[in-house]
């Protein structure tokens, strides 16, 4: 796989409300991922974040079914095994699951970058893995 760009909560709904102070860069990273040939991924666990009602859940899905090069990643048995090895190295607890998700599913694409708001518990999380920056949005 290729290093990718993974969203976090804030990363996908600065996408799919198409405005906000940090849409310009997720925007951009989106952009330098298509003419690199890298994946752009986002967890399902993600998506559970962002589904709060018809209102929002269409938001959503219009913004992935308009930015249909964004892959969804879902948790099967294997990758959940992975995200628990990233919460221990990190010493975390369930309250980081959602962004443990963005870093496993970076590390497995190879490296890449993470599209966070909060990029504080991101960087911990991220802290055993060379190959993941984390840019906030």
């Amino acid at each position: 796989m290729s290093r990718a760009v993974v969203l976090d909560s804030e990363a996908l709904s600065l996408l799919a409300r198409g405005r906000g102070s940090g849409f310009e860069t997720v925007r951009a990273a989106l952009e330098a991922a298509r003419r690199l040939g890298r994946d752009v991924v986002v967890p399902a666990v993600i998506l559970a974040e962002l589904y709060r009602g018809p209102g929002l859940n269409q938001v959503v899905d219009g913004c992935l079914a308009r930015e249909s090069f964004v892959m969804v990643r879902d948790t099967d048995r294997d990758f959940a095994r992975f995200v628990g090895g990233v919460l221990a190295a990190a010493g975390a607890g369930s309250a980081d699951l959602a962004d443990a998700h963005v870093v496993a599913a970076t590390v497995e694409w190879g490296g890449g970058v993470g599209l966070a708001g909060d990029d504080s518990d991101m960087r911990r999380l991220s802290s055993s893995y060379s190959n993941v920056d984390i840019v906030r949005v």
